[in-house]
């Protein structure tokens, strides 16, 4: 038999393929070529200075999603400024969701652990949390079974917690108190110019009486320079005063308005045009939520900014990073000691709202 005859043959004998099977090898191989389907994920919500942030989690039940939230942020995340508040280690007891009604009981360390001026921070990141699950429109919060009572102030916690009361503002604005005119002080309107020249102090303060512009100025030089900061005008505030020289930016720029954050100095440099506008004290992030270094962007003016975590009004809200932003509050120590934003004295904080634009340059600067 010929080579060309048992090829014929051997040809006749293989099966061809009938129409299911070409049908079913199609499939596979569209099968094999689509992507995986994406696995399921579910918010938490942790804080980013004065407010919460959502964040994704690989979480596909409720359980898993508040799990999540109690590990806390992620390296990566909190090099970014995201914190949490919930205390480390704090167990998880269990969930249950009824009618709109989820019951989360987690552990005592949750009421008990970590820095107390925080509470109402955790409990609103566990709050929002479960509260964004499917169907669920209340939250009753228990510890170690019990329902606690008393422990977080300004939220009654015997009740189910809505989100609408929990966002609500349960104080009114702070007010800084009036300003009053003191008397004259001899020699002061001499230092008061020489504060002006050098870009610590507007020359409509420059009055020759004590009050707490001068003051703020003076504390803003005295950071600049490096000395001790008391606000007084001491001998080696006056010694330094007649040899020091307006300070200047610590980054090049172009034309425009810009602001730089000196985290070392604690102070901010108002730029425009490339020369220093005005040195303004401040309290940046403490060191366990320090401000982030970085090159940001003031994204919205808001004369009344509410911190939902904290719940406390900030006043010339002027945010840059997220929940981060420039403040006015009451408490503006001369160290580090906010959630990681910018505090400002009532004296500059206005001053700072209306020299600043939607957009405007902010450059945190580390050392």
């Amino acid at each position: 038999m010929s080579m060309r005859r048992v090829q014929g043959v051997v040809a006749a004998l293989t099966p061809r393929p009938c129409a299911w099977q070409l049908a079913c090898a199609l499939l596979a191989a569209i099968v094999l070529a689509a992507p995986a389907a994406a696995a399921p994920s579910s918010k938490v919500w942790f804080l980013q200075g004065e407010q919460l942030i959502a964040v994704n989690r690989a979480a596909s039940t409720p359980e898993a999603t508040v799990r999540a939230l109690l590990s806390g942020p992620t390296a990566a995340e909190r090099k970014r400024g995201i914190r949490t508040y919930i205390p480390a280690r704090t167990a998880f007891n269990g969930l249950t969701i009824e009618n709109g009604l989820a019951t989360v009981d987690v552990g005592l360390r949750f009421a008990l652990g970590g820095d107390a001026a925080s509470l109402d921070a955790r409990l609103t990141q566990l709050a929002r949390t479960v509260l964004g699950f499917k169907g669920v429109t209340r939250m009753q919060l228990l510890v170690d079974g019990g329902v606690p009572l008393g422990i977080f102030p300004g939220i009654v916690t015997a009740r189910p917690i809505t989100l609408k009361y929990l966002l609500a503002p349960s104080v009114r604005p702070w007010k800084p108190p009036p300003r009053t005119p003191g008397a004259p002080v001899a020699g002061l309107k001499a230092i008061q110019d020489r504060l002006v020249s050098l870009g610590f102090m507007l020359s409509a303060d420059a009055d020759g009486k004590d009050g707490p512009q001068t003051q703020t100025a003076v504390l803003a030089f005295q950071k600049w320079e490096g000395l001790a900061i008391d606000g007084v005008i001491g001998p080696q505030t006056r010694s330094r005063l007649g040899a020091a020289t307006r300070p200047r930016p610590l980054t090049s720029g172009g034309s425009g308005k810009r602001a730089e954050v000196l985290l070392k100095r604690q102070v901010v440099l108002a730029i425009a045009n490339n020369q220093v506008v005005r040195v303004i004290p401040v309290s940046s992030g403490k060191p366990s939520t320090p401000t982030p270094p970085g090159d940001f962007k003031v994204y919205a003016k808001f004369p009344k900014w509410w911190s939902t975590p904290f719940r406390e009004w900030l006043l010339w809200a002027l945010p840059f990073n997220g929940g981060i932003a420039f403040h006015e509050f009451p408490e503006v120590p001369p160290y580090p000691a906010s959630h990681g934003c910018v505090r400002q004295l009532a004296t500059t904080a206005r001053w700072l709202y209306d020299f600043s634009f939607v957009g405007m340059p902010v450059k945190v600067i580390a050392r």
